[in-house]
């Protein structure tokens, strides 16, 4: 029986989506046994060419070597899902795309000319077809393991796109903002963290995206009532998702 051929690769990106892969532990265990991880350079220096029957990819595209690269990767992979933020919304360094990318440059660097960037940072399915977006910076390891042993089994993943305020109602979470009047984006964001932020008493601040159904036009004024003015309420929805959400606010 052939083996299932695994690749995990990275881009824009801070590695830890990968880390949260390598986090899995047992249950990493049991799937190396169950797959042959041809290409994954977090863990191992080996390097298996493809095809592969499923990609992992990480980051998002920022240069022209990234685009050419996610291209090759495309070509190699039966299936190609993204990973966390960068890879599905272009991630934190898509502030770049409301900004100049050149006085960026000039202020960061010593020798701006040695530095190739482009000047927006996108996610991979603005390059490639993507089979699945898996959202969060970083990624939840259950639904992670949920995704792989989804696509290996040749079925959809069930990743839920509700919002984070059912992750608040399972875990018994008092809402911050009924209780508090607490700034929170978990009415318009996707469940995955668990509810981790509101279950310390802090409001969401979006980091697994738009959930599946998303209303911003009406949760921005209980945003503003809750003492948000305009500039600390854009500096909130454009953090790790930037780009995810402002689709939602241009619709």
């Amino acid at each position: 029986m052939t083996v299932p051929r695994l690749a995990v690769f990275k881009l824009a990106s801070c590695d830890g989506c990968q880390l949260t892969l390598l986090d899995c532990e047992d249950e990493l265990l049991a799937l190396a046994g169950q797959v042959d991880v041809a290409h994954f350079l977090e863990a191992s220096s080996a390097v298996g060419d493809g095809p592969y029957d499923l990609a992992l990819v990480e980051g998002s595209v920022t240069t022209a070597e990234d685009a050419e690269r996610i291209r090759e990767i495309r070509a190699a992979s039966r299936r190609l899902v993204t990973i966390g933020a960068c890879a599905t919304a272009g991630g934190i360094q898509a502030l770049r795309n409301y900004a100049d990318v050149e006085e960026y440059r000039r202020v960061v660097y010593a020798h701006p000319e040695y530095v190739s960037t482009l000047a927006t940072s996108t996610p991979v399915s603005a390059h490639v077809d993507v089979d699945f977006e898996l959202r969060g910076c970083p990624i939840d390891k259950r639904q992670l393991i949920e995704v792989i042993t989804a696509f290996l089994a040749g079925r959809r993943p069930d990743v839920p796109d509700h919002s984070v305020c059912f992750e608040c109602k399972r875990r018994g979470t008092v809402c911050v903002i009924v209780a508090h009047g607490t700034p929170c984006l978990g009415p318009v964001t996707q469940a995955g963290c668990g509810a981790l932020c509101p279950a310390y008493g802090r409001g969401c601040y979006g980091c697994f995206g738009p959930a599946g159904t998303v209303n911003l036009p009406a949760l921005i004024p209980v945003l503003r009532r809750d003492g948000l003015d305009e500039d600390a309420t854009d500096r909130l929805l454009h953090t790790f998702n930037a780009l995810a959400f402002e689709e939602e606010l241009t619709k």
